[in-house]
């Protein structure tokens, strides 16, 4: 193909591409209707004649047209330019499917009008078409005469292209591998755990010795203190010796106790660098419990009652409220599992619905396709009974088209002498915009051979004469430039003197925070050892009872799982 028909072929590809679906619109209909007989691998047939047609009319032209439509077959042309050109087809239900994909507006004054312009002209095609097929002949067949034929000799096959050879592939850079110390545990645990084991070892040694001593030696029981006294000897009163036994197995079992916490203590006393911020953040803790304690002591010395009865009534009632919100939280996971077991129920009721409306939908549709069978071939008995009658007017009609020929020749005629006239009045437009252009570019290039100046003397003294405020010459503003730097150096001497001075009233600062704050752990410290104590001493537990609500749900959800499980095995 040369250039013209290459682009040709190219846009009407991307054309039947593009508006494929309004395409299949017009070709789906026609093969309902006229082209049931027609075969499907002429689809694509119909869909380049309905593109032509309706986009690439007015490009083209009728002429070209109608040399595309008289190189294919005439009698599926004839019957597709008929159904397509139908004028009651193009303005209802053609126009209403295509205004489904665009805007009806848009669709009638870009298509449907220039397909009914076009319409006359179309039906003029139509006709010469139909008088193809009526005068069609049939020729005799003569007797076959002996045709010689060409050897099929191979044919050698073209030799292929050297490609170039393949772009080498990028080599990414070889990534490190990762370091074995991620998997490693660190070496601080490993060093408590090795401590740990080693109290441990030594407490079994120390008690399995002094078991030893004790049972095995002949200094029993001597020299331990009993309500004051000492024993000097053995003795043989057994209650004496059950309690003495008693008093040594209790301080064995401290003694072990005491060993095993020793790698606890030694974590808790690692000292602790603090930065800056941590330093001032304690401080200010422990200064504000200062003073709270100071007020609340000013408060005692004026009256004030002591608040530990309500903040002990206050501890109740929070344990309280948190016995209530644990109780609120498990009845709410016992309502959700309560939940899904009944739209698991309520699912298997859903499916067994489903399946009753599909039988029922099963046995619509068959008498649904029972009935339509019917009106199909009610359908087909009528468009017979239409063909005979449209057979019987096509009779009459010769002289009706020899008149309409002539007419239409006539309006052709006139069209061409008016299209003459414009062009011919386009040209005149066309060579004055040419003129008037060549004038425009000899006048371009007479303004650019003239000669200018290309070097400037500049005087640094002197202003650039711009006429605004602050102007001033170059030397100026670089005295002016040197004067800002010296005050900016100057500005930066005094703040580095004044931000030293501030560092300095900084760390005093810390110091001496720091020193309170060793004063204040020491004391809570303290504090802390005899709250520990009096903790131990008057600890004991206490059970939470389970809510009436709680054992409800419980129930129910056994139930309903119950019930679920003979649903699923009914199913």
């Amino acid at each position: 193909l040369n250039v013209t028909e290459e682009k040709f072929v190219l846009d009407t590809l991307a054309g039947c591409t593009e508006y494929k679906s309004m395409l299949d619109v017009v070709v789906n209909a026609f093969y309902v209707q006229d082209g049931r007989y027609c075969p499907i691998s002429e689809r694509n047939l119909y869909l380049v004649i309905c593109y032509l047609a309706t986009f690439q009319l007015e490009d083209i032209g009728l002429q070209h047209f109608s040399r595309i439509v008289n190189s294919l077959d005439t009698a599926k042309m004839q019957k597709f330019l008929r159904f397509f050109f139908n004028d009651l087809y193009l303005n209802t239900w053609i126009k209403d499917e295509w205004s489904h994909f665009y805007d009806s507006v848009y669709v009638k004054e870009n298509w449907i009008d220039p397909l009914l312009r076009w319409q006359p002209k179309v039906q003029q095609l139509i006709e010469k078409l139909t008088d193809k097929l009526s005068n069609h002949t049939t020729t005799v067949r003569t007797s076959r005469v002996t045709q010689p034929k060409e050897f099929n000799l191979t044919v050698p096959k073209p030799r292929a292209i050297p490609l170039p050879p393949p772009a080498p592939l990028p080599v990414l850079p070889k990534r490190q591998p990762v370091p074995p110390s991620i998997y490693k545990p660190p070496k601080e645990r490993k060093q408590l755990e090795e401590i740990k084991t080693k109290n441990i070892q030594k407490a079994k040694v120390s008690i399995w010795s002094l078991i030893c001593v004790c049972k095995g030696g002949p200094f029993f029981l001597n020299n331990l203190p009993v309500q004051g006294t000492i024993l000097t000897g053995r003795e043989t009163d057994p209650f004496l010796l059950q309690y003495l036994a008693v008093v040594w197995e209790s301080a064995l079992t401290q003694y072990f106790k005491e060993l095993t916490k020793q790698p606890q203590d030694l974590i808790d006393n690692i000292p602790i660098k603090l930065n800056t911020a941590a330093i001032l953040r304690e401080g200010a803790l422990y200064q504000r419990k200062l003073e709270e304690e100071l007020k609340r002591i000013e408060n005692l010395q004026q009256g004030a009652g002591d608040p530990s009865e309500f903040l002990e009534w206050q501890k109740q009632m929070r344990g309280k409220d948190l016995e209530e919100q644990l109780a609120e939280i498990e009845c709410r996971r016992l309502q959700g599992k309560l939940s899904h077991e009944e739209a698991v129920l309520a699912r298997q009721n859903v499916i067994q619905e489903n399946k009753k409306k599909a039988d029922l939908l099963r046995e619509e549709k068959a008498e649904l396709m029972h009935l339509y069978a019917e009106k199909r071939l009610q359908e087909q008995k009528e468009m017979k009974e239409l063909v005979e009658q449209v057979t019987e007017g096509h009779k009459n009609v010769k002289q009706v088209k020899a008149k309409i020929q002539e007419y239409k020749q006539q309006i052709v005629q006139q069209v061409c002498e008016e299209s003459e006239e414009l062009l011919r009045q386009a040209l005149e437009e066309e060579e004055e915009k040419n003129r008037k252009r060549y004038e425009l570019i000899q006048q371009i290039r007479a303004i650019e051979s003239l000669p200018s100046i290309k070097h400037k003397f500049v005087d640094l003294t002197e202003t650039g004469g711009h006429g605004l405020f602050g102007e001033m010459s170059v030397v100026e503003l670089r005295e002016r430039l040197a004067l800002l730097k010296e005050a900016q150096q100057a500005a930066e001497e005094e703040k580095r003197d004044q931000i030293i001075h501030e560092k300095q009233a900084k760390e005093q600062l810390l110091l001496d925070k720091l020193d309170q704050i060793s004063q204040f752990r020491a004391e809570l410290g303290r504090a802390a050892a005899l709250k520990q104590e009096e903790k131990k001493k008057s600890q004991s537990g206490e059970r939470l009872m389970k809510d009436e609500r709680i054992l409800n749900l419980q129930k129910k959800i056994v139930e309903k799982t119950m019930e679920r499980k003979k649903q699923e095995e009914l199913l």
